[in-house]
């Protein structure tokens, strides 16, 4: 028997991975476990799991365990050390403030701050159950915020003297954005910035309050000059950890890694409406070393949108900087644009990025990436194994003519005819793609459209199984690019595109753009 393998901890959350031959999100069946402190009391408690990923909150610090669960060898780890926990109600803290209650939502805000400044390094911040109306709150470096059970923080649905983050910071460096350019944002209703050794735990819930106000009435506007909130914005941080919580309903993207490095996130729940614009559950931009494990998606948007930053209109790159290992396992994307989209900012270049034993089911996309002409940067090393989709429109698709931006639709970037090769030529080099399922696919397995300057190269497929077609689907395009042929029920077609199938009766020869021109 193997044992357990151990995600994160903290001094009261286990993040832990249990084995499972073919175990995409789900276990096989629920499994028991049995947890004991090795400490003097020999604490025990029982439950219940059946997700791979499964999380044990409410644990003692600086304290011995030992994990029984059926099927696995006993696991024994340590809890992390507390250097104090702070409750955010002995601050003035007030429950049950109605979220058009801007002044109680003010001085709510105060009060979680000076909590949070109690707070002394390695030290936590418990908020306890109960419904907390504040305005955007600040975490520091060396803190926990600990989300009891039945706990909710959420935000106001007015945005009157809501802060603002400026475009750059004092040095220069992007400190607000919007779609991959510096840009004065307001500030998420949880946010970080340059913070180090930061953890974000527990049952409880972070609500963006996007329902509420006016936010999903203006995606692509901007008020009071700035551009809408995230949900929870981490900029430039390093070694974070997001365990265990939901977080529902934000103005815009819901957790956006801004600049970071060294972050795990497992066993969150992210969701927003389906009709929510521009809710991705998931963007990683310009970080290095992600893990995404045992998360369940629902949103209005793509489910993970891996970004590297764009390159301004007049060539700007100076904010650009690269995302590389990313990696993303165990994950359960129900219902999105996409389930993995990496792009369409992309300038910085974004390497290395695994989807492994994951479960896609209602997406319009699984893997996508997108891209066109004055992006520049590259994709590459990118790999999907061992996934499940279901009820998915197009399983794979890799495109170099998307229609982005307000040129989006100009013939020079929709032109099939060879442009000349510059810094502003996107590169999508190495997809490897293994052990797929498709189940009742709609319009095709997979759609690759490069750039006839630079073709897609090195894609390889192995293993791809579709399993079932679904009955009722309509002829549609498969990517988001002018002159696309509508497709339904069709395998893998390619153009300006290398694509290595270990079943050539996959790959078709049919064309994809209407028109050569």
């Amino acid at each position: 028997m193997i044992r357990p393998s151990i995600i994160a901890l903290s001094a009261r959350t286990a993040a832990l991975c249990l084995p499972q031959a073919g175990a995409l999100y789900r276990l096989a069946e629920r499994a028991r476990w049995q947890l004991s402190s090795l400490a003097g009391g020999a604490e025990t408690r029982e439950g219940v799991t059946s997700t791979v990923v499964s999380l044990l909150y409410d644990l003692q610090p600086s304290c011995r365990y030992r994990f029984e669960v059926e099927g696995l060898q006993p696991l024994e780890f340590e809890t992390a050390a507390c250097a104090g926990l702070v409750d955010a109600t002995e601050f003035g803290l007030v429950p049950g403030v109605r979220h058009d209650d801007l002044e109680g939502a003010r001085a709510n805000a105060v009060a979680v701050a000076t909590a949070i400044d109690a707070v002394p390094v390695g030290g936590t911040l418990r908020l306890p159950t109960g419904v907390w109306t504040a305005y955007p709150v600040r975490l520091k470096s060396g803190m926990t915020l600990n989300l009891c059970r039945g706990a909710i923080l959420q935000a106001p649905s007015g945005r009157t003297d809501w802060p603002i983050l400026e475009a750059r910071d004092a040095v220069g460096r992007m400190l607000g954005s919007w779609e991959g350019l510096p840009a004065a944002c307001f500030a998420a209703p949880i946010h970080a910035v340059g913070a180090e050794n930061l953890v974000i735990e527990g049952e409880g819930t972070l609500d963006g309050s996007g329902e509420k106000g006016d936010w999903w009435a203006w995606p692509k506007e901007t008020r009071d000059g700035a551009r809408r909130p995230r949900g929870l914005h981490l900029i430039s941080c390093t070694d974070i950890k997001l365990l265990g919580f939901t977080i529902r309903n934000a103005p815009s993207w819901t957790i956006h890694p801004q600049g970071c490095s060294r972050l795990v996130a497992a066993g969150l729940t992210v969701t927003a409406p389906p009709d929510s614009p521009n809710t991705d559950g998931f963007n990683p931009e310009s970080c290095r070393e992600v893990t995404i494990t045992g998360v369940r998606f629902s949103v209005g948007d793509d489910c993970i949108a891996i970004k590297a930053g764009k390159r301004g209109a007049n060539g700007e790159d100076d904010h650009l900087e690269e995302t590389r290992g990313v990696r993303i396992t165990h994950c359960l994307m129900e219902h999105g644009h996409g389930g993995l989209v990496i792009g369409s900012e992309m300038s910085g270049g974004v390497h290395s990025v695994a989807v492994e034993d994951c479960q896609m089911v209602g997406t319009d996309r699984g893997l996508r990436l997108k891209t066109r002409r004055g992006r520049g940067g590259s994709i590459t090393d990118i790999s999907m194994r061992r996934v499940l989709m279901d009820r998915v429109e197009t399983a794979l698709s890799a495109n170099a003519h998307y229609h982005c931006d307000a040129d989006g639709h100009a013939e020079w970037v929709q032109s099939r005819q060879s442009a000349p090769i510059g810094m502003q030529t996107p590169i999508i080099d190495g997809v490897i793609v293994e052990d797929v399922e498709i189940r009742n696919l709609a319009h095709a397995a997979g759609a690759f459209l490069g750039l006839p300057e630079a073709p897609i190269r090195n894609i390889k497929i192995r293993r791809l199984n579709i399993s079932s077609y679904r009955a009722d689907a309509t002829a549609a395009p498969p990517i988001m690019a002018d002159r696309i042929r509508p497709m339904r029920h069709e395998t893998i077609v390619a153009e300006c595109a290398e694509v290595d199938c270990d079943e050539p009766a996959l790959v078709s020869s049919a064309p994809i753009s209407v028109s050569l021109k």
